[in-house]
């Protein structure tokens, strides 16, 4: 097989024969291979071939073990076998009892295989077979198509295909051969000279940049030649020659740009992926962290953990040992990603039938609700969860961590921004606690800090007891009430935005020569930005950005006032003579308060001194304890009054909330009675069905012998 044959694979069921004969009504004879996957019972013979040479050109063979693949020819599963390729060559194995998710079995396989030049179709079928296959296609870059619902007879299939938001085209059948034949011809079309290939990454940086000016997302530190490669196939999709016009429509099309980022999230996860490694875990690891914890919290934290499934296999695993100990300890088991829709699909717990094969039955009965077409994480597991959106590269790590996961994610990362995540990751572990990194990934940068527990599987337990936080690491905190803040730059001009970087660093620097520590501090007193020595002037607390709380008691009281001080008057306030603990001189507090930006946020410019530099002519206002205290509490009353006013308002809104929530809850509860009525009803139908359907078996039986 050569190496830049591309293999469609089709995966169909109940109502797929139609679909198949209208997508080989259509294809030419292109130096492709197809393979069809459908769902047969292993007692039925079928006549797929025969049926198909009315429609297709090409040579149509049913498979037969170790056949090698060909270009133009369509092959055929066995109704007996389930079918993978290997080597170029397809490999044959007998079904077992039970329900075979053929098409997700080939689908992966075929990933592995061909990598970017494997294409997966999915058309009308119940359930869903071939949704994780297709998950596999993705993330090896190849191409996903999916027979638009409506003209599907049976529409499960091709449905749960498209929910997972990684489909490219959702088309009828007639329309793909074309799709296909315009794919492949501009993957193997044209070459590649090195003006061409600066080019492309003057258009890739130009696009990441656009993408982190306009999304909460940024890529700049990824690298280069994953993102271009996805970057090329998105545009290759959409019918793009260039980068450069593709550009110019992202600059226009928010909604593509989104796309395109989402392009850049795929992540392949599952239940107790890598088996071994979770063995290791359950035996060596968890019986351990239970040993020390007492009755204490246990708190974990995964790390990009996409639909959830790596952080439920935990999850699973702590409850089966904490109730085989017969211990109660609570447990808080942070799962965060980036991607929101990710999030929305873990934090339902629901998982489709293939879970069926990473997860034992034992498990499956014990931990999951089953249904009619897939399973439910139990409360009991979900309750030990918390989802939440988090950018490992904008965001402070979870600190005081039993165990953290992060698998798989740092390969996309060049070895900066490797370096900066380990770093954050190692800060949020507690003395003892445990680090679990992909097969592929290494924490060379604090190999000394760390003890190996497994070197296969990249398993690490924490040496270190003492950690000094920075707060130079992180650009931007969330604020007290729990929002993120956006870039305030973000939608402005570019070579504004430039100039205004430039002189805030110049000014910055200015600053620092002249002996001043300083820090930008938004609306909410939550600290943006430090620079200079602050770390005499601040309380040393663990990612507390909310500036007061970091502030001696004198210090506080005259940055309160200062502050009413200078709103007041839109001038520098500045305040000398401050006495703080620790510090031999008295020092100097300068607040200046700034321009509203873009997004209305008001900045605040912060100044410490230990001397009293030359202050003429400024608002100068000389320390005194029992005045900024009575000035102090003033400040702090008004502020309660605002309190007690807002607290006010959000309970009259509580209420009746909580009215609406009640009259809504009644109206389920009368929903789900005549849900429940409805379903024996339906129990009766189905009954009535499989009557109808042995009496229609024999009527085919006795027509197949007139035949």
């Amino acid at each position: 097989m050569k190496s830049e044959q591309y293999i469609i694979a089709i995966g169909a069921s109940a109502g797929g024969m139609d679909q198949i004969n209208k997508f080989f009504d259509y294809t030419p004879s292109d130096g492709v291979s197809y393979i069809v996957i459908q769902h047969l019972s292993a007692d039925y013979k079928s006549m797929m071939a025969s049926l198909l040479n009315k429609h297709s050109k090409l040579n149509i063979k049913e498979a037969t073990n170790n056949m090698t693949v060909e270009m133009n020819k369509v092959y055929l599963i066995p109704s007996k076998n389930v079918m993978t390729i290997k080597a170029g060559k397809l490999l044959l194995t007998d079904k077992l009892k039970g329900v075979n998710l053929t098409i997700n079995t080939f689908f992966k396989s075929l990933a592995e295989e061909r990598g970017d030049k494997a294409i997966g179709i999915i058309l009308s079928g119940t359930g869903s077979d071939g949704t994780e296959g297709m998950k596999a296609i993705k993330e090896a870059g190849g191409m996903l198509i999916a027979s638009d619902p409506e003209s599907s007879e049976y529409d499960q299939m091709p449905a749960s295909a498209i929910a997972t938001g990684l489909v490219d085209y959702v088309i009828p059948p007639e329309q793909m051969p074309k799709v296909i034949e315009h794919y492949v011809e501009k993957k193997t079309d044209g070459k590649v000279t090195k003006i061409d290939e600066e080019e492309e990454e003057k258009s890739m940086v130009a696009i990441t940049d656009l993408i982190k000016d306009k999304l909460p997302e940024d890529f700049s530190d990824y690298k280069k030649n994953t993102l271009l490669r996805r970057i090329k196939r998105r545009a290759s999709l959409l019918n793009f020659n260039d980068l450069e016009s593709y550009l110019d429509l992202l600059k226009q099309d928010t909604t593509e740009l989104q796309n395109l980022a989402k392009d850049f999230l795929i992540s392949v996860t599952s239940f107790f992926r890598d088996k071994e490694a979770f063995k290791i875990i359950e035996k060596r690891v968890v019986p351990e962290l239970l040993q020390t914890k007492q009755n204490e919290e246990i708190k974990i934290w995964v790390a990009g953990c996409a639909t959830g499934e790596e952080a439920y296999s935990f999850a699973i695993l702590i409850r089966e040992q904490l109730d085989a100990a017969q211990k109660n300890n609570p447990v808080k088991i942070f799962a965060t990603d980036i991607d929101d829709e990710a999030l929305q699909f873990a934090k339902k717990g629901y998982y489709n039938e293939s879970i069926k094969k990473d997860v034992s039955p034992e498990r499956l009965g014990r931990f999951f609700t089953p249904d009619n077409n897939g399973y439910k994480i139990n409360t009991s597991i979900r309750e030990m969860l918390i989802f939440a959106h988090h950018d490992l590269i904008k965001n402070p790590p979870y600190c005081n961590m039993d165990f953290i996961s992060c698998r798989n994610l740092l390969i996309y990362m060049n070895p900066a921004l490797q370096k900066k995540v380990i770093g954050m990751l190692h800060f949020g572990l507690r003395f003892k606690g445990y680090l679990f990194l992909g097969p592929s990934e290494n924490i060379t940068d604090i190999s000394s800090s760390v003890e190996e527990v497994d070197k296969t599987w990249k398993i690490y337990q924490n040496m270190e007891s003492k950690r000094i936080m920075n707060f130079e690491t992180f650009v931007a905190a969330p604020s007290i009430d729990g929002k993120r803040f956006s870039n305030p730059q973000k939608g402005s001009d570019k070579h504004s935005k430039q100039s205004e970087a430039s002189a805030a660093g110049s000014d910055v620097s200015l600053l620092m020569e002249l002996g001043y520590s300083g820090l930008w501090i938004d609306e909410n007193n939550q600290v943006m930005n430090v620079f200079g020595d602050t770390s005499k002037f601040l309380l040393q607390k663990m990612f507390v950005y909310y500036l007061p709380d970091l502030l001696s008691k004198p210090l506080q009281m005259s940055y309160s006032t200062a502050c009413v001080e200078a709103d007041k008057t839109n001038k520098l306030t500045v305040v000398k003579g401050i006495n703080a603990e620790g510090i031999d001189s008295t020092i100097t507090l300068f607040v200046k308060p700034l321009t509203k930006n873009e997004q209305g946020q008001v900045k605040r410019l912060v100044l410490f001194s230990k001397d009293e530099k030359n202050i003429a002519g400024k608002q100068t206002i000389t320390f005194d304890e029992s005045l900024y205290t009575n000035k102090y509490t003033a400040n702090i009353e008004e502020e309660l009054i605002g309190t007690k006013e807002k607290l006010a308002s959000v309970e009259e809104l509580l209420l009746a909330s909580n009215e609406n929530m009640q009259s809504f809850n009644e109206e389920l509860l009368s929903a789900n009675e005549e849900m429940q009525s409805t379903n024996e009803e339906m129990q009766s139908v189905n009954e009535e069905l499989q009557t109808i359907n042995s009496e229609y078996h024999s009527k085919i039986k006795e027509l197949s012998d007139l035949n």
